[in-house]
């Protein structure tokens, strides 16, 4: 299939989705950022049904999110996001062409898959689920945050420039959730600014609150 641009699917894009998770958050977010019609087939972690013999046909690790687009099915949330970028931004803002800004952006989301949710998203699970918690989950989910406070002091989004781009859709959700596991985002006052102009953007939506949501 060919990754040239195209401005809308022929049909809905269906997103089998569980509300609580980030992963899932991340894809959803950037659908609606996309406007791009989508069906969200809700997906029951808590019951295991990501790990039912259909659902595993679509992803063999038994995790959410998947997408189905066409004849496409693809799991993974940010290889979901880099395809949507490249099938459906014709505008090439969420994953720019400059090779130094793409690189930055690949970074992004390979900090996305380690420190977030090893720090922030790691934590979260941890309190939400009454899982045991990684010693140094609330450690890493600092470092982080230490490192992206004084770069969003110089800049607006994570790679520079005037618009945001897929490393701020990919750090933005458990980011934004730290607080349910114990993360306090007050001393970070350049990344609740960030995570507000996130919030700011035409189409965002958020992601389902938790009974341990605190105040950031």
């Amino acid at each position: 299939m060919s990754l040239t641009t195209a401005a809308h699917p022929a049909q809905p894009i269906r997103l089998y989705h569980f509300a609580l998770s980030g992963h899932a958050h991340r894809v959803e977010l950037f659908l609606s950022l996309l406007a791009l019609p989508t069906e969200i087939v809700p997906v029951n972690v808590l019951k295991r049904e990501q790990k039912t013999p259909s659902f595993l046909a679509m992803n063999p690790f038994g995790q959410v999110p998947v997408i189905q687009d066409g004849e496409v099915t693809l799991a993974d949330s940010n290889a979901i996001l880099t395809y949507l970028a490249r099938r459906y931004d014709a505008s090439g803002q969420w994953w720019p062409q400059d090779a130094v800004k793409a690189a930055e952006v690949q970074r992004w989301l390979s900090v996305a898959a380690g420190p977030l949710l090893q720090g922030a998203g790691n934590a979260r699970i941890a309190v939400l689920f009454g899982r045991p918690m990684d010693p140094r989950a609330l450690e890493i989910a600092g470092q982080l945050l230490w490192v992206m406070e004084p770069l969003l002091a110089q800049q607006r989004f994570l790679v520079a420039g005037d618009a945001p781009t897929l490393a701020d859709i990919a750090l933005y959700t458990y980011t934004s959730h730290a607080p349910e596991g114990g993360v306090s985002l007050q001393p970070y006052e350049n990344v609740r600014r960030w995570l507000a102009e996130i919030e700011a953007l035409p189409g965002f939506v958020g992601m389902q609150r938790s009974p341990e949501h605190k105040a950031a």
